[in-house]
């Protein structure tokens, strides 16, 4: 159920749900706030420890959102409860603890990460509800342009190289990489994914799972790996030295080989690897592509509402777009469909398909300036550009894309120079809090 309360002259949509302890069983409870959480597509349930209670939270398009309120004398049985279910160890609330909950509830079947962590007053328990259907549907169906969707089938039929897809935790990295394993899964190919851990089986994929405890490391599956004859690997996340220079190596040998990297755009991503002691010879034969991404909140089509465009924002789709633009839609008031005008998210990406131009500067360390200007020069549109793009097609917001990507220097200072008043101020600085650069 939503409710609007009066907060600060401005409206705060929550959601509020009671359960009658003393008759419902914890049973019955935990697996309420699990299937009302997935039927309100929230990718996170938050149970954080209070002093007074147990705040139980859900992540919905982005934003977390109070759910209910447990009771104290309730709290341990209820944290009990989903360490069971997901596997872990009860008697264990010291150390942090991972498991994962497999299941089907009321006829939903369900995937999910349970993460546990000792704070100062209790344990928190964080559930990430896995949603592999967008990966099902395709690599078309993942909002790319029509340009970046080019770009990515010629990545991919190439017969050797390293496909990079980057972003934050929580942006969709591992469905885009999925719905790259569905294009590529052929009966003739050999494709060996090694992953910490599986998150989707996909059927005619051999898929390993890390185990460190055993000494089943990425490092040591993917040297076992090269020696099973594959035509692609995956490689759930490049995460040390070792794993990059092997990963790069494998491409170089004869092997299509697809990961993720926690990179905000192409030339970070490009630092990063050489951070991790790539030799650049090697980097620069060995990548292919890369694919950068982030999730902004999707306006709701049925009470999306038109605003005229002021003249920062006019000011910005003429420098990154060349466009004159007067109005763009602005989230509504909220209907039934949606929240605060918002229903679903939308991925922002940028595309990069490695030239001979950007592996001449890789391999002859050019400065990063010479670099950024090679890597944007040509048909790459940055994420700003890619997000301009979807608010003017009326798919995102303005404010949407200020929060979630990094300005230039001088797109702040016409802002700041601009007399817009209140508005244009609060943009620079949510941007500031953004760490712009």
């Amino acid at each position: 159920m939503y409710l609007k309360n009066k907060k600060d002259k401005e409206e705060v949509d929550i959601m509020l749900k009671t359960f009658d302890f003393e008759k419902l069983p914890i049973v019955e409870i935990v697996n309420e706030i699990i299937i009302d959480a997935t039927k309100h597509r929230a990718s996170d349930i938050h149970f954080d420890p209070l002093s007074d209670y147990l705040k139980v939270r859900i992540r919905i398009d982005g934003t977390l959102i109070d759910y209910c309120a447990i009771p104290n004398e309730y709290k341990k049985n209820l944290i009990t409860r989903v360490k069971i279910i997901s596997g872990m160890n009860i008697t264990e609330n010291r150390l942090p603890q991972d498991g994962a909950i497999k299941t089907t509830l009321n006829g939903i079947p369900l995937d999910m990460r349970v993460s546990s962590l000792p704070t100062n007053a209790g344990e928190k328990i964080v559930i990430r509800i896995l949603d592999y259907s967008m990966s099902i549907e395709g690599l078309e169906k993942l909002g790319f342009t029509k340009e970046n969707y080019e770009k990515i089938l010629k990545m991919i039929k190439l017969p050797n190289g390293i496909i990079l897809v980057t972003g934050a935790t929580g942006t969709g990295k591992s469905t885009t990489v999925y719905s790259i394993l569905q294009k590529l899964n052929k009966e003739e190919s050999n494709i060996i994914t090694v992953e910490d851990p599986v998150e989707m089986d996909v059927s005619g994929v051999n898929q390993v799972q890390v185990s460190s405890e055993i000494g089943l490391t990425f490092a040591n599956v993917l040297r076992s790996i090269l020696r099973q004859d594959p035509d692609i690997i995956m490689i759930g996340e490049i995460r040390d030295n070792e794993t990059a220079t092997i990963a790069v190596r494998a491409s170089v040998t004869g092997h299509l080989v697809l990961s993720t990297l926690h990179t905000n755009d192409s030339l970070n991503t490009i630092e990063r690897l050489l951070d991790m002691d790539v030799e650049r010879y090697l980097l620069a034969a060995s990548l292919s592509g890369i694919i950068s991404q982030k999730l902004a909140k999707k306006l709701c089509p049925y009470c999306r509402k038109k605003v005229p465009t002021n003249q920062y924002q006019k000011y910005l789709f003429k420098k990154n777009l060349g466009i004159d633009l007067n109005e763009i839609y602005a989230p509504g008031d909220g209907c039934g469909h949606c929240m605060n005008g918002y229903n679903g998210r939308i991925a922002i990406h940028e595309v990069l398909l490695i030239n001979e131009d950007i592996r001449d500067a890789i391999s002859n360390s050019v400065k990063k300036e010479e670099l950024k200007k090679l890597v944007y020069k040509g048909d790459v549109n940055t994420l700003l550009q890619d997000g301009l793009i979807k608010v003017a097609q009326g798919l995102t917001s303005f404010e949407e894309i200020i929060k979630l990507i990094e300005l230039d220097v001088e797109d702040i200072i016409i802002d700041k120079n601009q007399d817009q008043g209140n508005q244009n101020q609060t943009i620079v600085n949510n941007n500031n809090d953004n760490n712009i650069k």
